[in-house]
């Protein structure tokens, strides 16, 4: 299940604070300035840095360039 907007509009990385690229399709939440993973389990964003694994160049080249990726924070005129 994909993660509703308002529930984006609020989510950011709890180490740096900024805005994260979500990726329904591979089911997390990337973080490109940390080049770390969350994980989404269930419509659940797992946003505990114990649990982030680490993204390849590949992974990141990839995710970057969806386009089907959102960015969290608020959107512009809201």
């Amino acid at each position: 299940m994909a993660l509703d907007d308002f529930l984006l509009e609020l989510l950011e990385d709890p180490v740096d604070h900024g805005a994260l690229i979500y990726l329904a399709e591979h089911n997390i939440l990337y973080n490109p300035r940390l080049r770390v993973a969350y994980e989404v389990r269930g419509s659940i964003p797992v946003l505990l840095p114990d649990e982030a694994r680490a993204v390849s160049d590949e992974e990141d080249v990839s995710y970057t360039q969806d386009p089907s990726a959102r960015m969290t924070g608020p959107r512009e005129g809201s």
